[in-house]
């Protein structure tokens, strides 16, 4: 037949969702400025911006994951689905290279300043020093080091979930909370993402402790605005990831993912270890090097 399909790629129906999608992003990064401008409405409009975002997000996503289920990712999709997702950490790789870019030009050309009480004064007779002279940094090797040994920890109990769907150790449905948790089974799948899952919730609560009981605010020198924000957009990323890898769990569970076609499993593992990696070079970078030679916070 002259209409007759003879390739393997997947011809996408009429979708909403892509214009939709970005009228909720342009409304949610206007709404940021206007919010960090004082605007009357950037709460309003930041707010709206956000839930309209998600929305869009997860009914675009409810799609793609009925598209697989139809069979219309062929190989030849899955192979494009998985250049995306490639594409996509590496435009997070460069997003955290700007805020280390950052944090090496500050340190290695520091600017004379003494730190005093939450305030920071220029000094002309004072030698540049990094971090400020007098501030008190986080100590690298209490909470960080802990947050470190989490992360990795979560790293090798994704893999374990991911190399029991390849090898298909998926256990039978038991009764009970227990059972339905995997615990008792053989379910490599459910057990390595729940742990994941959870490790994930306390690295958070850790990296917010931590910045409860920081000895310097954000906004009061360059070394406390630069650790603010390149730790503090890794640990929106954690929520991210961990988010993602509670989809997966919730789709785990109602049988998605096959030893053959489990992409979003994949995306959200790949999406964990890149989570893992940039922590290691912040780790490194910010609470070791960045902080050396001084005073530690009791």
């Amino acid at each position: 037949m002259a209409g007759a399909k003879n390739h393997d790629y997947h011809i996408l129906p009429p979708s909403i969702w892509p214009l939709a999608s970005s009228m909720a992003v342009l409304l949610l990064a206007s709404g940021g400025i206007m919010y960090m401008h004082e605007h009357p409405m950037g709460g309003l409009a930041l707010g709206a911006g956000l839930i309209l975002t998600l929305f869009m997000m997860a009914s675009w996503w409810v799609d793609v994951v009925r598209e697989a289920h139809a069979g219309d990712h062929t190989p030849v999709v899955q192979l494009h689905l998985r250049y995306g997702m490639i594409l996509f950490i590496a435009s997070e790789v460069m997003f955290f290279v700007g805020w280390f870019w950052a944090w090496f030009d500050f340190s290695l050309f520091p600017v004379a300043v003494e730190y005093a009480e939450g305030a920071v004064s220029v000094a002309a007779d004072t030698a540049a020093e990094w971090p400020p002279r007098g501030m008190e940094v986080i100590n690298a090797f209490e909470l960080p080091l802990l947050n470190t040994f989490i992360l990795l920890l979560s790293g090798t109990t994704i893999t374990w979930a991911h190399h029991g769907l390849i090898h298909g150790e998926r256990g039978g449905a038991k009764k009970g909370l227990w059972g339905a948790l995997g615990v008792g089974s053989n379910d490599s799948v459910l057990k390595g993402l729940w742990l994941t899952v959870v490790l994930g919730l306390i690295f958070s609560a850790i990296q917010a402790y931590e910045y409860m009981h920081a000895p310097f605010a954000f906004g009061e020198s360059n070394y406390s605005s630069a650790f603010y924000m390149a730790t503090g957009f890794h640990g929106f990323h954690v929520l991210v990831g961990t988010i993602f890898l509670i989809v997966n769990l919730f789709r785990a569970y109602r049988g998605h993912f096959t030893p053959r076609q489990h992409f979003g499993f994949e995306a959200a593992a790949w999406y964990w270890h890149f989570v893992d990696v940039v922590w290691l070079f912040l780790f490194v970078v910010i609470y070791v090097w960045g902080g050396w030679g001084a005073p530690t916070h009791g």
